[in-house]
């Protein structure tokens, strides 16, 4: 990478910085392109890279934007339980599924209503709000046409064999961890090819893998920190959690993805009676939503540019100038067309890295059965982000 690799678990500004030179990777590597997409929104997009995150450092949560940390914690605790209907997110004000729960109510009525509503659409969207009315008000109406299908929850607590047995993997992992926890098959797995017709979403974190290692000599100090953090007493072990992410949405969902799997780290070491270590996210296709029709039409005519103006103002070393990139990209780009407002993600993404990162906060979680927890279980310390930046997310 021609802007260096930063170094890694040396603190929070760090952690940040991981985040937000990947971001200028994607804007600007000679390996990035503009691709349509089924969403039908446009993306600038790079496969390929890797981040690691310290967990001694504290909880790799943004700190150049506002992430409500407590809708990570209410996703995570969905997939915990192995529940996939969306009634309980709505209740909870996680909004983050609505689109993808409310398409594939239609895909199950046929394809007449799918016709009748074409995807962001003003119809689309009155009729998506009021299908989440009727999810939140009628319950009969919830269990009938809120499930999601067999997305994250089930793969994780309910996998179903070709015998019509069921796999719970997140208690198997935690057996394993305890009976062999120098094992190689630390893993579950999100991505089951027979249900994928079925789920609103096929999973985007794949599947995970954990590894526990002995803390060496020269590791104490960072040791000492995380036993502080964890409250553990076991100084001799530690838990990394390696992601496989293949569909990596950068602006709105890569950031709940890495506090989420750093918890969910967390939430296994106390399990297993070890301390949090690395979560190690490792991206596939990783991408900036950029705008449809004239406005994603724009970045395919400007993205080398982009790329060129990008580069120098990381050799330039100032953040105002990311500022003025995105108030280029405004002049110059066709407006947002109605009703698909928000859907550029390269301005965010510049307003972004025009921030200076903050001290990273921690997580204080309670010391319980992972399928026991709820929100008030988890106890946040030292957050003070930035103000958040809206955009439209994909479905």
């Amino acid at each position: 990478m021609w802007f260096g690799l930063l170094p890694r678990g040396k603190g929070g500004g760090e952690m940040v910085e991981q985040y937000l030179t990947h971001a200028k990777f994607i804007l600007s590597d000679r390996y990035s392109v503009y691709k349509p997409n089924r969403t039908g929104i446009d993306s600038i997009s790079r496969f390929g890279y890797q981040n690691e995150y310290d967990l001694a450092d504290g909880l790799p949560l943004l700190t150049t934007k506002l992430i409500p940390w407590k809708l990570v914690v209410h996703e995570l605790l969905w997939f915990l339980r192995g529940e996939t209907n969306i009634k309980y997110l709505v209740d909870n004000g996680v909004h983050i599924w609505d689109g993808n729960a409310f398409q594939h109510y239609l895909n199950k009525r046929g394809p007449d209503a799918v016709r009748q509503l074409p995807m962001y659409s003003p119809d689309w969207v009155k009729a998506k709000d009021e299908y989440l009315q009727r999810i939140k008000e009628d319950p009969e109406f919830a269990q009938q046409h809120g499930s999601l299908g067999e997305v994250y929850g089930a793969q994780w607590r309910h996998w179903k064999t070709a015998e019509e047995k069921e796999i719970d993997q997140l208690a198997e992992l935690i057996e394993l961890l305890h009976k062999s926890p120098s094992s190689r098959r630390l893993i579950v797995t999100s991505w089951n090819p027979p249900e994928i017709p079925n789920m609103a979403l096929p999973a985007c974190h794949a599947f995970y893998q954990l590894n526990v290692t002995e803390v060496k000599a020269d590791e104490k100090k960072d040791e000492q920190k995380r036993q502080d953090r964890a409250d553990k007493p076991n100084g001799q072990k530690r838990l990394d959690l390696q992601l496989y992410q293949r569909s990596c949405d950068m602006f709105l969902g890569v950031p709940f993805n890495i506090a989420s799997y750093a918890l969910l780290t967390q939430i296994l070491s106390q399990q297993a009676n070890l301390t949090p270590g690395r979560f190690i996210h490792t991206f596939g296709d990783a991408h900036f939503y950029c705008g449809a029709g004239a406005r994603g039409q724009f970045y395919v005519e400007k993205l080398e540019q982009l790329k060129r103006q990008v580069k120098n103002v990381v050799f330039l070393r100032s953040r105002i100038g990311y500022q003025q990139l995105a108030e280029w990209i405004e002049r110059a780009a066709p407006p947002e067309e109605e009703g698909k407002r928000g859907q550029d993600h390269v301005t965010a993404i510049l307003e972004q890295l025009s921030r200076e990162p903050k001290p990273l906060p921690t997580m204080e979680i309670a010391q319980k059965s992972f399928d026991k927890l709820t929100i008030d279980d988890f106890v946040l310390q030292n957050y003070e982000p930035h103000p958040g930046i809206k955009r439209a997310m994909a479905v």
